[in-house]
């Protein structure tokens, strides 16, 4: 299985969005000035759907 928790953090940071804090779990709660809106990130993305799923809430038009 591949990780994408990396390539996803390098997405989200250049594409200007930035982490908040911390939620509840394993998730990190960040925000999106695309969409301006906070949304969650999970530490250990294993599947390409949630990664997707993720770039989909931040309004990052990118697919794995």
């Amino acid at each position: 299985m591949a990780e994408y928790e990396k390539k996803v953090r390098v997405l989200l940071k250049t594409s200007g969005c930035r982490f908040v804090r911390r939620g509840k779990g394993d998730h990190d709660i960040w925000y999106s000035p695309l969409t301006n809106q906070n949304f969650p990130v999970d530490s250990k993305i294993k599947s390409r759907h949630i990664a997707n799923l993720i770039m989909k809430e931040s309004g990052i038009d990118h697919k794995f």
